[in-house]
């Protein structure tokens, strides 16, 4: 195996890691923006862009800590765990705390983005799917 195949199995296998099991739902793509170390002790921010096709759904999931979603286009319904659902609009914001199982859903009749900034534990996978 040479360095470019080890490479590139180690972008493959960090991608995996960072995304879970959102990376595979249908109608949904996420774009990495920055992950970066924080001042607090092994904790890291990562910022990433989330666009929904109309009627995508991302399944209930959970973080390693806390999530601002700010909706850039489109209306997103979000369900979070013991709380009644929410549809927000471009430029509206929501703080999931950590550990909150919750859902987001492209209920707007185009497309639909979020901006997601996390404050997570670092190395931690950041998507844990919940039953």
């Amino acid at each position: 195996m040479n360095i470019l195949s080890i490479a590139s199995a180690a972008v493959t296998f960090s991608l995996v890691a960072i995304h879970g099991a959102s990376a595979q739902q249908p109608g949904i793509k996420r774009t990495d923006l920055v992950k970066n170390d924080i001042v607090v002790s092994g904790k890291e921010a990562i910022q990433v862009r989330v666009d929904f096709d109309p009627g995508a759904f991302a399944v209930n999931h959970r973080h390693p800590g806390e999530e601002i979603a700010y909706v850039l286009e489109g209306a997103l319904e979000y369900k979070l765990e013991g709380r009644g659902a929410i549809i927000l609009t471009a430029g509206q914001s929501l703080f999931i705390p950590y550990g909150v199982a919750h859902s987001a859903r492209n209920v707007g009749s185009g497309n639909a983005s979020e901006l997601a900034t996390y404050i997570v534990t670092k190395g931690s996978p950041l998507v844990e799917p919940v039953q």
